[in-house]
């Protein structure tokens, strides 16, 4: 099973529709599709919450509804409720980066909880007594509070990168030979004095930066010969001008 399957993101009574929806997609871009709604308003709009949902409908669709947080709260082992707050309980607060660990560790054989709340005035203290574990996003002190959907990425990301289910492409073509590189060279020279770029005497200092240039990342072989097709290109339209020129131009 997909360790991701086993994390559920609790909403405690959300205010708006859109926000719902929002979270339904960031939880889906990030892997976890359990979603529970603790209290959910009779005014929710739900038409504004599938239109944000995006291609997250069917996650939305999934949603599981609670009366309250200890039922949503009650298969799960670790619980992670987020707060902005600061307090005297509130001190061993983690950040979701060092949070995620914990869970997935747990999320192996057990649910675990994500909590988040209200749009307007967070979690209550009963509600994160409930919590194993206080989660504080790092953020700026000219705006401490996060959108309830940005919230939910930050927490879902830091756990769907620990989880390693992601993986990178990687570079397939092979890393240019000094030889191939040193032919490059070469040809960039004859095409910088064709063209005018430079002049003998600064030819070598302009080699010299050249190749500090491509020496910051590494070349590849496709790199390389287009480099080089460049060169040559340049070399050819060089000398093409050079032969309607007049004697006197």
């Amino acid at each position: 099973m997909n360790i991701l399957e086993n994390i559920k993101v609790v909403l405690v009574e959300p205010i708006f529709g859109g926000n719902i929806g929002s979270v339904c997609r960031a939880m889906n871009n990030n892997g976890i599709t359990d979603l529970a709604i603790v209290k959910p308003r009779p005014t929710t709009n739900w038409d504004e919450a599938y239109k944000l949902a995006c291609n997250a409908k069917a996650q939305l669709d999934a949603r599981q509804e609670f009366q309250t947080l200890e039922e949503a709260l009650a298969d799960c082992t670790v619980v992670g409720a987020t707060s902005a707050r600061t307090g005297f309980y509130r001190d061993t607060a983690h950040s979701p980066r060092e949070f995620a660990p914990i869970a997935l560790e747990s999320a192996a054989d057990h649910k675990v909880a994500l909590v988040f709340g209200r749009e307007d005035k967070g979690l209550t203290n009963e509600e994160l007594a409930q919590a194993t574990h206080i989660i504080q996003i790092p953020s700026s002190e000219l705006y401490t509070s996060l959108n309830l959907a940005q919230a939910v990425m930050v927490c879902c990301y830091e756990l769907f990168v620990a989880s390693g289910t992601f993986q990178p492409s990687e570079e397939k073509a092979d890393e240019a030979p000094s030889e191939l590189r040193e032919r490059m060279f070469a040809t960039w020279r004859e095409m910088m004095l064709k063209t005018e770029f430079t002049h003998e005497q600064k030819l070598e200092h302009m080699m010299m930066g050249l190749r500090r240039i491509f020496s910051r990342g590494k070349l590849t072989v496709p790199d390389v010969k287009i480099l080089m097709g460049l060169a040559k290109q340049s070399i050819w339209v060089s000398n093409q001008w050079n032969k309607t020129k007049g004697p006197h131009e």
